[in-house]
């Protein structure tokens, strides 16, 4: 686990930018401050920061070379089967300096080059250097645990482990995307492959790019799972007996570790999943962290119900109860994705992963097993609105007038989501995701951008998304598009974010990719009943987790945003949003703000709405206007580091 940079030379015959990868490196110290390195080759120079976690000596530095320094290699994540593949490469001549799992990268490459990644089982980000060919190969996990950016400038490709960190150097251009603007305003988060900036990529998951000196970047897919309902005559029991098996497995390959691990726990159905194998696979206590908040003297969350596992095991059992400080997180948070980025459960997940790192260095998480598994109240309102549209017109005129009638403030979801029943998938899955439906932005927006966001891309670049699976039925079309955005973009982006801020490694063993395609055989039947998901998954466990836990109602781990924003921080987000800065930037309508935040102070729900557009706003005083104290900031970071060295 690390931070990984590097840059590849417009021309064969120039010197890699080796200074622009120091100051890469110096902006992730955070990723890793057990070490760091740097490999200079001619054309092309790689860095890295180091955190500890397989072989903590000198032979688990970074970057590593073969036996004959042809190939070079920075791996930011772990390779689970790295045993296996040492124990083959051996068996073929290889000679290795030392235990870590990333030291093969560098000989396997030498044995099947481009192939490396889809032998690779785990979660990881990684660059290869092969002076032979002039190439340099740059490829992410199927899952999209670990990130990679990457941008083209004029004196050639420059990646690294995080957006901020190409930004610290200012030669690297960077123009505000609208497009990807709309885009977030729409989802909290900016999707694969863009980023907020013009010039500046993210390299989609189960992707790689094989580039040479002066060549654009093109990324190319080497993993797809297949969403064909393969299993769908396997007898559900032998299903189950395959979900327990699979996901056993998978957690059991990710306890390898030289430092010391843990788990976080929700309270949810799926971390508890992984506490429970934990438990069943170590001999000692596992170390578990839950994190809760205040509210009016009370305290809020899921701890109760992390306590009967934490109980149940006899773990040991960490809580961290918070007031969170969301005036004095927000920057720090924007500072660290480099774009906007308004998941509201990013404030909680950033103090579970202080707690955590105060006491071990990796910490497993139940992250995906909602897309897994069909987790989300998304997929079974897809299914109802399916069976809806199956009756009669009568029948189904009634049942959606019915919706579309109901009274009290809590039905107004149900009430909206009637409005989209006939519509397709698309609209009908973007009801729950979007923070800004299409008709919502138009309001804020001012006319120019009204008009050059007439047509609702998001939805279409979903429709075509949807039209694309393999997938036989509704929920399991679902799963698919969200294991290809949700997933990657919001859910494992927040983690790896709020982890590596904290020089914590997080593992989430329902993203490995045995666990993945066996969710996505399985027929969306079996991942819902009685209004509840993931079906199989909690038949398959029940006897490990507490009964109150198997059967409750799905919760987020997001904040009372709704609450907060109507209260104590109103005022913050008056003056934000309706300052002079906030409107000189030409995006919003300021009357279409205000109006906006007085009715959610009357007692609409705009929480998430008006959050959205508070983290926009802290991005742009951050990362644009702010940008040259970053670069400062992150400069005398380098001069301080190669003073130490």
């Amino acid at each position: 686990m690390c931070g990984i940079a590097g840059a590849l030379s417009a021309s064969a015959d120039i010197p890699a930018p080796i200074d622009a990868v120091e100051r890469f490196a110096a902006a992730m110290v955070h990723r890793g401050p057990d070490g760091y390195g740097f490999h200079a080759d001619g054309p092309a120079a790689l860095g890295h920061r180091r955190l500890a976690i397989v072989d903590l000596s000198e032979g688990g530095r970074q970057p590593m070379t073969n036996e004959d320094g042809s190939v070079a290699i920075v791996v930011n994540g772990e390779i689970y089967n790295h045993q296996e593949l040492r124990a083959d490469l051996v068996a073929k001549g290889h000679r290795f300096r030392g235990g870590s799992d990333s030291e093969v990268v560098a000989h396997l490459y030498e044995e099947v080059g481009a192939r490396t990644p889809e032998l690779l089982r785990g979660m990881f980000a990684l660059a290869v250097w092969d002076r032979r060919s002039r190439r340099m190969l740059l490829a992410r996990d199927r899952a999209g645990e670990k990130p990679l950016y990457y941008a083209f400038r004029r004196d050639g490709l420059v990646f690294a482990s995080e957006l901020a960190a190409l930004l610290a150097d200012p030669r690297t251009p960077a123009t505000l995307s609208y497009e990807s603007l709309d885009a977030y305003l729409a989802l909290q988060y900016v999707p694969s492959p863009a980023t907020i900036f013009q010039e500046i990529f993210k390299l989609p998951a189960g992707h790689l790019i094989e580039v040479g000196c002066g060549e654009t970047p093109k990324p190319r897919r080497y993993y797809r799972a297949s969403f064909a309902p393969a299993l769908a005559a396997v007898p559900i029991e032998e299903a189950r007996r395959r979900v327990r098996e699979t996901v056993e497995e998978a957690v059991r390959s990710r306890l390898m570790s030289d430092v010391p691990l843990g788990a976080f726990l929700s309270g949810g159905i799926d971390s508890s999943i992984v506490v429970a194998c934990m438990a069943r696979a170590s001999s000692r206590p596992v170390k578990t962290f839950s994190v809760g908040f205040t509210e009016g003297g009370a305290v809020h969350g899921e701890l109760p119900f992390a306590r009967l596992v934490a109980d149940r095991y006899r773990t040991d059992h960490h809580e961290l109860v918070v007031d969170p400080d969301m005036v004095g997180a927000l920057p720090s948070i924007v500072r660290h994705h480099g774009e906007p980025f308004a998941d509201t459960s990013s404030v909680p997940t950033r103090y579970l992963c202080e707690l955590t790192r105060r006491h071990v260095t990796v910490a497993l998480s139940g992250d995906a097993g909602d897309e897994t598994f069909g987790g989300y109240r998304r997929y079974n309102w897809a299914h109802v609105a399916d069976l809806i549209g199956r009756l009669p017109s009568v029948p189904r005129a009634l049942i959606v007038g019915l919706m579309a009638r109901a009274p009290g403030g809590t039905a107004r979801w149900l009430r909206e989501y009637a409005a989209v029943v006939p519509a397709s998938l698309a609209d009908r899955y973007l009801r729950f995701v979007c923070h800004f439906s299409h008709a919502e932005k138009s309001a804020l927006y001012t006319p120019a951008l009204r008009e050059r966001f007439a047509a609702d891309a998001t939805a279409a670049r979903f429709a075509e998304r949807l039209a694309a699976s393999g997938a036989a039925d509704t929920v399991t079309r679902l799963t698919d598009l969200d294991v290809d955005t949700y997933l990657p973009d919001d859910i494992l982006t927040k983690v790896d974010t709020a982890s590596m801020t904290s020089s914590l490694e997080a593992r989430a063993p329902f993203c490995d990719h045995h666990v993945l395609e066996l969710g996505a055989a399985l027929p969306g039947r079996w991942k819902l009943r009685g209004g509840k998901g993931k079906r199989i998954l909690k038949e398959a466990f029940a006897d490990l987790i507490p009964e109150p836990i198997v059967n409750r109602t799905k919760r987020g781990f997001a904040l009372p945003t709704r609450r907060w924003l109507a209260g104590r921080l109103h005022g913050f987000a008056r003056e934000l949003l309706l300052s002079p800065a906030a409107a000189q930037r030409g995006l919003f309508q300021p009357a279409s703000v205000e109006q906006l935040l007085d009715r959610h102070r009357a007692g609409e729900d705009h929480g998430e709405r008006l959050w959205n557009l508070m983290v926009l706003e802290t991005w742009f005083r951050e990362m644009v206007d702010g940008r040259a104290s970053f670069v400062q900031e992150v400069s005398k970071r380098q001069s301080a580091l190669r003073a130490a060295a």
